[in-house]
């Protein structure tokens, strides 16, 4: 019987599933599995969205994508934090036992520079909309 080493993650393939997958969960699930609460949650946002498009086929489009925008938005938050980890600590935490070790470089800085930009973009023009919305009732827009 022999035991095979656990495959060793990538951390900035996480970073990068994060930034552009992580309304879904699919970063959570690449490095905790299919049974993580917090990526199953995630994944919740896809049909709550569903939900809502089908229950308020009136309402503003912002407030139908709401859920799925909210996930992105934790999802961005992911990806940083998963990227700013040291890489001693990443691996402590998900490559116990694989044998590799991280070495993080340039791409994972652009990786990081691009989520502050999208992640930023995305939080000022939910706020922005959303007082929009409540406020003036959708007058600017």
């Amino acid at each position: 019987m022999s035991s095979a080493r656990p495959r060793h993650k990538n951390k900035t393939f996480a970073t990068l599933l994060a930034l552009l997958l992580g309304g879904t969960g699919a970063h959570r699930f690449f490095l905790r599995g299919m049974g993580d609460k917090w990526g199953l949650l995630h994944l919740a946002s896809v049909p709550a969205t569903a939900l809502v498009m089908a229950l308020a086929p009136t309402a503003d489009i912002f407030f139908q994508v709401l859920p799925l925008t909210v996930s992105y938005l934790a999802g961005f938050l992911e990806a940083l934090v998963i990227g700013l980890m040291p890489d001693e600590k990443f691996d402590a935490s998900f490559n116990a036992g694989s044998g590799g070790r991280t070495d993080s470089r340039w791409p994972l800085a652009i990786l990081l520079v691009v989520t502050m930009l999208v992640g930023t973009t995305t939080l000022i023009a939910t706020i922005s909309r959303l007082f929009d919305l409540i406020y003036t009732g959708g007058a600017y827009g």
